[in-house]
């Protein structure tokens, strides 16, 4: 019989807080998003200075049923009031195959070297533990962290307490210029997204991404708050492959865009990101995943901007990365998930 996770996932019973001579600690609140948002952003210029750290990543901490702020943020606090550092410790929502959670945290630039991170990652992976050992499965369980991959600091701190990089992600640009005609089977449609099309996509996603590594299914909340009802989300440049089903259109494949232009000054173009690109599984290999692809950055184009960025895993089983290559995508930057299995 499989052992339980609460067995494994050695959490102990009380998590300390972190402790440091120079600052004081205490869970975030609703009222501290502000700072700790400026914190993000200011470490963001020097991490990675190609982009913005969205607001939703920080509010979203306050609003998802799967985190309990008083339990699962940390912060550190200067005697003049300053936020210096924080972090969070996210159990995810989706349980199919696997029990996952995720830490997530930075220090001022100006503080680094100092000891904080250390005790931040001390006090994250202590809840994550803690986190695992609360649900009743016997799956497998895992505490997951993603860094840009030229942050040494950080893959040497997260190595201190058990994460390792398992994969890699690659930041690929896509600077306008020539489209492909793509044609697709004649029984279906590609068309823009609505409202009324929002589940019929969700559980479209689901399907598309059950073979991808890590990946969970998609829960109605966080598609609503993290996709759909993001505020930088685009339903215009978004564009999903439809057939004819007896209860109503059904959601063969899609791509998701999102536009948040405060990226656009540090990035030095006019750019839109895609969030998703999948096909149901049953589908592939029928050229739905470049006709949408095409459709979408049609779109972009005419709306006037100036290209796309996606993130691809390196080793995506149905070669993502040499069908965005041959769309005219180019790698840029990349990053790394790092994982501690329990």
């Amino acid at each position: 019989m499989p052992t339980p996770l609460s067995e494994r996932a050695a959490a102990p019973e009380t998590v300390h807080e972190p402790t440091h001579p120079e600052v004081t600690w205490r869970a975030a609140t609703a009222a501290d998003v502000e700072t700790v948002l400026a914190l993000y952003r200011a470490a963001g210029a020097v991490d990675h200075p190609y982009f913005v750290v969205p607001r939703h990543e920080v509010t979203g901490k306050f609003s998802s049923s799967t985190v309990d702020p008083a339990r699962d943020t940390m912060m550190a606090i200067t005697p003049s009031g300053d936020v210096v550092a924080a972090g969070s410790a996210t159990l995810g929502a989706g349980r199919a195959t696997e029990v996952q959670t995720f830490i997530a945290g930075t220090v001022h630039p100006n503080w680094r070297g100092r000891g904080l991170g250390r005790e931040l990652a001390r006090w994250q992976v202590d809840r994550a533990r803690q986190q695992l050992a609360g649900v009743d499965s016997d799956l497998p369980g895992s505490i997951g962290n993603f860094t840009e991959d030229h942050q040494d600091d950080v893959l040497a701190l997260m190595a201190r307490f058990g994460l390792q990089t398992r994969r890699y992600f690659t930041e690929m640009e896509w600077h306008g210029g020539h489209v492909p005609d793509v044609a697709v089977p004649d029984d279906v449609r590609i068309v823009p997204f609505t409202r009324e099309l929002s589940e019929a996509t969700r559980h479209a996603r689901n399907d598309a991404f059950r073979d991808h590594w890590g990946s969970q299914p998609t829960h109605e909340e966080r598609w609503s708050q993290n996709l759909v009802d993001n505020e930088h989300f685009r339903p215009d440049l978004s564009r999903v492959v439809v057939e004819k089903a007896a209860g109503g259109p059904r959601v063969l494949a899609f791509a998701m865009a999102s536009v948040d232009e405060e990226n656009w000054a540090v990035r030095g173009w006019r750019v839109a990101y895609v969030d998703l690109i999948g096909v149901r599984r049953e589908r592939r290999g029928q050229r739905l995943a470049p006709a949408v692809m095409a459709a979408q950055m049609r779109a972009v184009r005419d709306a006037g901007l100036d290209g796309t960025i996606l993130d691809v895993d390196t080793e995506n089983p149905t070669g993502a990365l040499g069908l965005y290559e041959r769309m005219g995508y180019t790698p840029a930057h990349r990053g790394r998930a790092l994982l501690l299995e329990i």
